[in-house]
């Protein structure tokens, strides 16, 4: 058929109806940045992933450089209290989890995923710069303590701190719900070959998240503990510059998507055609309910949906009127919507069960950079002449998430291939159910640590003292270790489903809503917090959770968390036995 730029000219004109025809083009609607289509063989695919990869890991880096040892900083450096750091910390991780909603409206909407990567990855890196800043110079940081004696911070020095910090949150949300779904964009739906790669690509992705956390949850936490903040909080602003430049040197070789307008206004015209056609009968026949003739979606870079039963009542801001049968005007969206869009919506309210069972997740992985990193304060640290910072703890469930993933993505999935015939292995729904019942196991673990540590503490006579219990902090790893294999059936889990059920035009929406279930995570965790602080302390009382954990139950609060998990996994059996699946044409 000639050559490369003829065909693309051919299928830029038309005359290539079918990009799958030839093979040479993707099929999924995919251009370059220019907007022009794509071959396969010049762009995505894995050659185009390092890249994207790279991004993820140095960013990562940079965000866990901060999140990890956090609770540290503002309870050494900022003198706040045990329960006051912990919610600042959830909560801040929270509105991490909060603000990719923003950032996947615009991506969806307006910028498409590549620009808001490339707008907010800027925001990102001058929040770095600001928090570095704070923990750099004198005045932004109050003076060290003087024997029991230590200073507030006063409400200048917080307010650069937390300008910096929610700088960095708002950064983040055009970059979470973007850059997975950017790199699944790679690999072309339509090709069987690079739909499996695709299944791969999510295990890879969590792989180099988790090798950027393994750093900083060992030589970064090292550095803030031993050579300062400074540096500590200056060398992951430094790595968030790295990712910021190799996500635009891959840009020759990216395949891009182009934004389908916005999803939130798409929602409401159903909801307001479906409204106002609400005294119409259905049809009994769904080839009757108004679909564009086109072999595409009327919505840009979608898909057609077929029709599905549930949720019928919508339906009816399908049903073509009599006045706009004599019209022949099904222009306005407002009252008549098409079956994809429809299905658009029943797909979020199907996923939304599935989606809520992922909160109490999140809230237990949310006591990795909290609860457990206050256990391990009062434990002993020293490994011989070396003495490990808390946090650091936290590198072996890095370390178990780097285990996992290449064991289930080279052994597990293809040993369940041959068991269940699915080409991923397991089902997302699965895989996320297995994650949740290893996370009941991971609290659990961790209550039965505080118990020991409490005995001993006893036995020694140190429960009014204050000081760490001579009992190791490597007690601490098995929990550690647990929650890493949650996290790789579970988030990844989520990772896929989200992106995979989700309508073409609403990927970063929904990729948003997954990450949104660590944002309420979080929120959870304080809001328990608070209401055991609140409860556990009436009358006087110590608490579960006072500045003196030997005083305290928090083996009660692991316990307690442990249940919730528990209840939750029950509650997420049932929904996924009845969630079904996406039908795309």
């Amino acid at each position: 058929m000639g050559t490369h730029e003829e065909e693309r000219l051919l299928l830029e004109d038309g005359l290539i109806v079918e990009s799958e025809s030839n093979g040479l083009y993707t099929g999924d609607g995919s251009v370059d940045i220019k907007g022009n289509p794509v071959l396969k063989s010049n762009t995505g695919n894995w050659r185009a992933c390092p890249f994207i990869l790279g991004t993820e890991c140095c960013e990562r880096l940079a965000y866990y450089g901060i999140a990890t040892n956090l609770v540290s900083y503002l309870t050494k450096k900022l003198n706040q209290g045990n329960v006051s750091a912990a919610r600042n910390v959830t909560t801040w991780q929270g509105t991490c989890y909060l603000t990719p909603l923003i950032g996947a409206v615009l991506a969806d909407a307006y910028w498409g995923r590549y620009w808001t990567i490339a707008a907010f990855s800027t925001l990102y890196f001058i929040g770095m710069g600001t928090l570095t800043l704070s923990a750099t110079i004198p005045i932004f940081k109050p003076p060290e303590c003087i024997d029991s004696v230590c200073p507030s911070a006063t409400p200048a020095q917080y307010a650069v701190f937390f300008f910096g910090l929610y700088l960095i949150a708002l950064g983040t949300g055009g970059i979470k719900p973007c850059v997975s779904s950017f790199g699944a964009d790679q690999f072309d739906d339509t090709d069987s070959a690079e739909r499996v790669k695709k299944g791969s690509f999510f295990n890879w992705f969590y792989f180099s998240i988790n090798i950027g956390a393994l750093v900083s949850s060992s030589l970064i936490v090292w550095i803030q503990d031993n050579a300062g903040w400074g540096l500590g909080f200056g060398i992951p602003a430094l790595f968030m510059g790295i990712a910021i430049a190799s996500f635009f040197s891959g840009t020759p070789l990216y395949r891009f998507q182009k934004p389908g307008g916005s999803p939130l206004t798409r929602m409401c015209q159903v909801l307001v055609a479906s409204c106002r056609k609400w005294n119409l009968a259905i049809p009994n026949d769904s080839t009757l309910l108004y679909e564009t003739q086109d072999k595409s979606s009327a919505i840009e870079g979608s898909r057609k949906l077929l029709h599905t039963d549930e949720l019928q009542c919508l339906d009816r801001a399908a049903i073509i009127s009599d006045h706009e049968t004599k019209t022949g005007d099904y222009s306005n969206p407002w009252k008549l919507c098409t079956v994809t869009q429809i299905e658009e919506l029943k797909i979020l309210i199907r996923m939304f069960p599935i989606w809520a069972t992922g909160i109490v997740f999140s809230a237990v992985y949310a006591q990795m950079s909290t609860m457990f990193v206050e256990q391990g304060m009062v434990m002993d640290t020293s490994a011989g002449p070396i003495t490990i910072p808390a946090a650091s703890l936290s590198s072996f469930d890095v370390i178990s998430v780097i285990f996992w993933v290449p064991v289930y993505d080279k052994i597990l999935v293809p040993f369940a291939r041959k068991l269940t015939g699915k080409e991923r292995g397991f089902s997302e729904l699965q895989r996320m159910g297995i994650g949740l019942f290893i996370s009941v196991l991971c609290m659990s673990a961790a209550a039965i640590v505080e118990i020991q540590r409490l005995r001993i503490a006893r036995e020694l006579d140190l429960v009014n003292e204050g000081v760490a219990v001579p009992m190791s902090i490597f007690w601490q790893v098995p929990q550690y270790f647990l929650l890493g294999a949650a996290e790789v059936f579970t988030f990844i889990g989520q990772l896929e489903f989200f992106y995979d059920q989700s309508p073409d035009a609403m990927r970063s929406l929904c990729s948003a809503l997954s990450l949104l279930t660590t944002s309420l995570g979080n929120y959870l965790s304080s809001f328990i917090l608070t209401v055991v602080t609140w409860q556990t302390t009436r009358g006087g009382k110590t608490g579960w959770i006072p500045d003196n954990l030997n005083e305290g139950r928090l083996d009660n609060f692991f316990w307690l968390l442990a249940g919730l998990s528990f209840a939750n996994m029950v509650v997420y059996v049932f929904c996924a036995k009845m969630y079904k699946s996406k039908k795309a044409s």
